[in-house]
């Protein structure tokens, strides 16, 4: 009997550890503007919960943008490049959707006066260790900030306007 509860606790360990791989492995994205204006940097970091996005933004304007991992990585502007929103599970987008969101839909970002804008988001779905929900594959992916709120519900893209900065995900070694 112990042998049995003793296999069955050592396969539930190996499991969550394939679930995420690699907590504590980390990528970057150097956010610019459509001039190519350094506007600050997003971390991503693996935790057992899901890609934990960090940072802090300068030089936006006053109020709410919509933040968003894109599923290409690709920031030529006006960033139509990097796709639409990271979406490997096709749902629609926004979190009043009944089936669930897009995996890179993100809170809005809100810029203080003085465009400061601090991100400190979990994103459940994304992982950066590999499978269908990394952000790693093999066409990368940006996080993209965009002119106005998302409004959470609106397909594809929340309503939230041009895509005003863009950076490419990158892991970090």
């Amino acid at each position: 009997m112990i042998r049995i509860s003793l296999i069955g606790i050592v396969c539930a360990v190996a499991l969550a550890s394939v679930v995420h791989a690699a907590p504590g492995e980390k990528a970057t994205a150097e956010i610019k503007d459509r001039d190519g204006k350094a506007l600050g940097t997003i971390t991503l970091t693996e935790t057992a919960l899901g890609v934990l996005l960090t940072g802090e933004l300068t030089s936006l304007t006053l109020g709410p943008h919509g933040f968003h991992v894109h599923a290409v990585g690709k920031c030529e502007p006006p960033f139509t490049s990097a796709g639409g929103h990271f979406n490997p599970e096709n749902r629609k987008h926004g979190y009043h959707e009944a089936s669930g969101s897009h995996a890179g839909d993100m809170p809005n970002l809100h810029a203080l006066t003085g465009g400061r804008a601090i991100a400190d988001v979990m994103a459940a779905s994304l992982t950066l260790s590999g499978g269908a929900m990394s952000v790693l594959d093999q066409d990368g992916a940006a996080v993209v900030i965009h002119a106005k709120a998302d409004d959470y519900k609106t397909d594809p893209a929340g309503d939230s306007g041009d895509r005003i900065a863009c950076g490419v995900v990158t892991k970090v070694q």
